[in-house]
């Protein structure tokens, strides 16, 4: 593994990506586009807090990630080596605050915020209680909530619902996570988290729950709220969703507790998410009426 390949899987990449369109359908739904110089800069700070969360995260996190068998982290694999993943953490969120910080104050304060709560998710509150879970899924609306900031003084209600979806979301998938890792969780960290409290089942169902409602609220913004109402761009592909979201869901309340459905199902997941901010964007530029 060339050095290249080694930080783009540290850094996760790929993520990034996400969340830059995440921010762009905010500031359509919210605002329209702003100038190019506040949209580079916007697109600018996700990319880099984002690449500098993962890196710290996968830092504090090696010697879990070796007892889960995680080789294909780089620092698992030996491709970087841990001090350089630590200073890539550093100047990744140095580059995407000071980005922030020439858009607005707002922008500048969501920015900031993430950085810290990222540094401080890995390094202590991942092994609270639900407290590092619930980051987590509030770290995927945090685009959404920025591109916000950036085209208007007020919270969007279509934003605002957007993500509530996404944070229910975020929060069973998390919740299947810690499924899915527990075992390793609880030899090397001593993870006193949901599953080692309620157990496996009954967080399965937690999880389904969570995404019950997730689903709730994007048939609400199907009937109610444009431009979402009544717009193909948006029914097809979020049924699709939905409904792959609510099988995986299913799979873990049944206790299918093995390693392929585990890895498809993180696949799946990740996947619906990225497609759902899709079709977010989407359906803020194509109207498809019924």
């Amino acid at each position: 593994m060339n050095r290249a390949v080694a930080i783009a899987r540290l850094t996760r990449v790929e993520h990034s990506i996400m969340l830059v369109i995440a921010v762009v359908a905010a500031e359509l739904i919210s605002g329209g586009i702003p100038q190019l110089q506040i949209l580079a800069l916007s697109i600018i700070t996700p990319i880099f807090v984002s690449m500098g969360s993962f890196a710290i995260n996968d830092y504090f996190d090696v010697h879990t990630d070796r007892e889960n068998r995680r080789t294909e982290r780089p620092l698992v694999s030996g491709a970087l080596k841990e001090r350089e993943a630590f200073a890539i953490a550093m100047i990744s969120f140095g580059i995407g605050c000071l980005a922030s910080a020439f858009i607005n104050v707002l922008a500048f304060g969501i920015a900031l915020a993430f950085s810290v709560l990222a540094f401080l998710y890995s390094y202590r509150m991942k092994n609270m209680l639900l407290l590092g879970n619930v980051y987590i899924a509030f770290s995927m609306v945090i685009p959404f909530l920025y591109g916000n900031a950036i085209t208007a003084s007020t919270l969007n209600v279509n934003i605002l619902l957007i993500s509530l979806t996404v944070f229910l979301s975020g929060l069973a998938r998390e919740i299947h996570g810690m499924i899915r890792d527990y075992k390793g969780d609880l030899k090397v960290r001593k993870a006193r988290n949901l599953i080692f409290h309620i157990g496996r089942e009954r967080s399965g169902w937690f999880a389904l729950t969570l995404y019950i409602e997730a689903i709730a609220i994007s048939i609400f913004m199907f009937f109610y709220r444009r431009p979402f109402a009544y717009n193909l761009a948006y029914l097809v592909p979020i049924a699709i969703v939905d409904v792959a979201l609510l099988l995986m869901a299913l799979g873990y309340v049944r206790k299918r507790y093995m390693d392929g459905f585990f890895r498809l199902s993180r696949n799946i997941s990740l996947g619906a998410m990225a497609v759902a901010i899709m079709i977010y964007l989407a359906s803020a530029l194509v109207y498809v009426g019924i």
